[in-house]
């Protein structure tokens, strides 16, 4: 039986010059090659650098790569991972003040807030809305959708180069 796959993309939103060989060897430590980023000034944040790379791999990868990355001051990253037989989608979005943010994604890209998160919210907003709301909106993660998205918009039109795990 052939073993499953996935597919990904990796978004560096923002990184230092001095950071970008140390994000090409973690991420290549995780794909098993060594490989360069085509790196392009950030607009977005002068003096810092972006790049974007689609990959395959088995499922789990995109847990790999945003492992790999965690943590390291000024880097802003997300990294996909598409659904397969068995798993579902994932997004991994970064910052330096907010840290790491992991949700479940559908077939669409759309994040899924389980039951469980959904009734915390609940007892944690005890009858006041906007404490509802405001676990809602940690829930979907939007602090980092805000912090992100100007680097998004940045990106528009960047090109894109596929990276295939080595098994």
């Amino acid at each position: 039986m052939p073993e499953a796959k996935t597919r990904g993309v990796l978004f560096i939103h923002s990184a230092p010059s001095a950071l970008c060989p140390h994000i090409e060897w973690a991420v290549g430590s995780v794909v098993s090659q060594r490989f360069e980023l085509k790196w392009t000034p950030q607009s977005a944040a002068p003096g810092m650098s972006r790049a974007e790379v689609s990959w395959t791999g088995q499922p789990g990868t995109g847990a790999l790569l945003a492992s790999a990355l965690r943590g390291w001051a000024h880097l802003r990253y997300e990294v996909t991972e598409e659904p397969s037989p068995g798993v579902d989608g994932s997004r991994w979005s970064h910052t330096p003040d907010l840290g790491i943010f992991h949700a479940t994604t559908d077939a669409a890209g759309n994040i899924m807030v389980g039951e469980d998160r959904i009734r915390y919210a609940y007892e944690q907003g005890a009858g006041e809305p906007a404490l509802v709301y405001h676990e809602l909106s940690l829930a979907l993660g939007e602090a980092w959708d805000e912090e992100l998205e100007p680097f998004r918009h940045a990106a528009a039109g960047a090109p894109v180069r596929w990276l295939h795990q080595v098994v």
